[in-house]
């Protein structure tokens, strides 16, 4: 494996970062420096299996065998040719620029992670193994393409499952970073903050879920299980109207207020974060008032099952928080009554 320069890194962590992780970005960027090379790795290196299982124009099977492909590389010594395997059948056919370049620069990617201490490698090796598991049951359990294939898990435990996979994972993976490198964290209970944190995950996640039903429906995926959508007399295909909300409306609440918890064991893992750690109080903070304010907005709306609307959090409400925060990020007095409030407005 050829060494990554510096000038590599910095654009693997910095302009290339920035294309694929949109709004997450900012979270990213506002990391501790100690903290901002892995994670950004880890968090390029989880897009990029994203995107290998995403690729709709090549076949099923063969994306399954590009995740198993992938995997391997964190599971022994990194192989040139099989990333160059994954680029050339997968990267012509990414429709967004950022996605194509990160697929290209694999072994820029890999060069990076062999350059970090082992723990860190592991760490990273162990959250992608659980993400690309995930993502290839996930090519199983949803095998179709369009609304006429429609699938759905069975049961809460299949979505929490999926919803541990792909994001309660990363909190643990998160949690493991801070501890290692940040000294004000080291008197951390270890156990109980990394169960905090795989919640804070899973609030993320299954914010991104209900958001998203439409557009999940018209790709052959139900992520809310049969069991939960069958006690209001629904199934799946119910869902592709938007005239079902008001049938649907008490188990959408039950699902909301399930996050709600979430993002209560997320509020006590940030306020576990020492005020003298501002920038990873932040880099908690915003995903978590941003995720309370789309949660109000959902709570709210009578359109969650309408493919034309797009329901999102204003973005001169997101500046007006950014920068709010960033003067009272040390004063948990101010944030836990702010935080109240978000939650008020989504309950």
């Amino acid at each position: 494996m050829r060494r990554v320069t510096q000038q590599k890194r910095d654009q693997l962590i910095g302009p290339l970062l920035r294309d694929v992780s949109r709004s997450f970005y900012l979270t990213l960027r506002v990391l501790p420096a100690a903290l901002r090379p892995a994670i950004s790795l880890g968090y390029l290196l989880a897009r990029a299996s994203d995107t290998i299982a995403d690729t709709k124009v090549v076949p099923r099977d063969k994306r399954h065998a590009h995740l198993v492909r992938f995997r391997q590389q964190f599971e022994r010594r990194c192989d040139a040719g099989e990333l160059a395997l994954i680029r050339s059948d997968l990267a012509q056919h990414q429709s967004l620029p950022a996605e194509k370049l990160l697929l290209e620069k694999l072994d820029d990617c890999f060069a990076m992670l062999a350059s970090l201490p082992d723990d860190d490698r592991a760490r990273i090796g162990e959250l992608l193994s659980v993400i690309t598991r995930g993502q290839e049951n996930d090519l199983v359990q949803f095998p179709g393409e369009t609304e006429q294939e429609l699938a759905a898990f069975e049961t809460d435990r299949q979505l929490d499952d999926y919803t541990y996979d792909v994001a309660g994972c990363v909190g643990k993976f998160w949690t493991g970073m801070c501890v290692a490198h940040l000294r004000a964290l080291r008197g951390w209970n270890v156990a109980e903050m990394t169960a905090l944190g795989i919640r804070f995950g899973k609030g993320l996640q299954m914010t991104n879920i209900l958001r998203d039903i439409p557009k999940d429906l018209r790709i052959a995926r139900c992520y809310l299980p049969r069991q939960r959508l069958a006690e209001a007399g629904l199934n799946p295909e119910d869902l592709l109207l938007p005239a079902t909300m008001g049938r649907f409306r008490p188990v959408y609440d039950g699902f909301l207020d399930l996050t709600l918890g979430h993002f209560d064991a997320a509020w006590r893992y940030t306020l576990a974060i020492p005020r003298s750690c501002g920038r990873l109080r932040l880099a908690c903070l915003w995903p978590i008032f941003i995720g309370l304010k789309t949660l109000a907005l959902l709570r709210r709306s009578d359109d969650v099952l309408d493919p034309n609307k797009r329901i999102m959090v204003a973005q001169g409400d997101v500046n007006r928080m950014l920068a709010k925060s960033v003067i009272f990020c040390r004063s948990n007095k101010v944030l836990d009554a702010w935080f109240k409030k978000l939650r008020s407005e989504a309950a």
